[in-house]
């Protein structure tokens, strides 16, 4: 009972972080140009992806950092990045027809790119979400129980993968003009998400910055 209660504990954690909910208005703007298929194929590589990192994460997470000496701020102030990047995108419209011809728009190459840069990682399965289950992987005392992490894992990806379906109806009833007023209000709201991210990457790094 303590277990499950623990694996419980452990996906509403990890549910908060990921945030499903709060990606439907960034999954519809980076997709806006697409047909339903193509953003049901999407979240179906999203949430595949979510729970391959999640999953790699509990197992070897700490590993890989430590062999590349990579900490979590790094991680931090690089997925800040690149979220900041994307965030100017949206800002200026670029999600739109006028950025990229009918042909890049179908091109299923370019397509599984966006749905694992960045929709999946960072935004989804981003630095708080590896790390929370890096050390609760951690805290596991033998492999019976860190196995079983992969439980609230499995769990968030499939909320994931509903959440991202349902949102092409949500596109669809917006329409033009409401993808629109959406890709520049998220793009506003990423890119203050983007400093935050950068900002608490560079106080892990840079501790000093805090203490002076």
């Amino acid at each position: 009972m303590t277990e499950w209660a623990y694996l419980f504990k452990t996906g509403i954690a990890l549910f908060a972080i990921v945030n499903p909910i709060g990606s439907i208005p960034i999954f519809i703007s980076a997709t806006s140009s697409w047909d339903k298929k193509a953003r049901a194929h999407t979240a179906n590589i999203v949430a595949i992806t979510v729970f391959t990192v999640l999953t790699i994460a509990t197992f070897i997470g700490n590993d890989i950092l430590n062999f590349f000496s990579i900490t979590i701020p790094s991680f931090q102030v690089g997925g800040g990045i690149l979220i900041l990047l994307m965030s100017i995108n949206m800002m200026h419209g670029k999600q739109s027809h006028a950025s990229q011809t009918p042909e890049e728009a179908q091109n299923l190459v370019d397509r599984e790119a966006i749905a694992i840069v960045p929709l999946s990682i960072p935004l989804l399965a981003g630095p708080g979400a590896i790390s929370s289950m890096i050390i609760a992987a951690e805290k596991s005392t033998n492999l019976v129980n860190h196995a079983s992490l992969t439980i609230p894992v499995a769990v968030v990806a499939a909320l994931v993968w509903i959440t991202l379906r349902l949102s092409a109806n949500i596109a669809n009833k917006l329409g033009t003009i409401g993808m629109n007023i959406v890709t520049r209000l998220m793009g506003l709201i990423l890119a203050a998400m983007s400093i935050e991210f950068i900002a608490h990457g560079l106080t892990g790094l840079f501790p000093q910055l805090v203490s002076s």
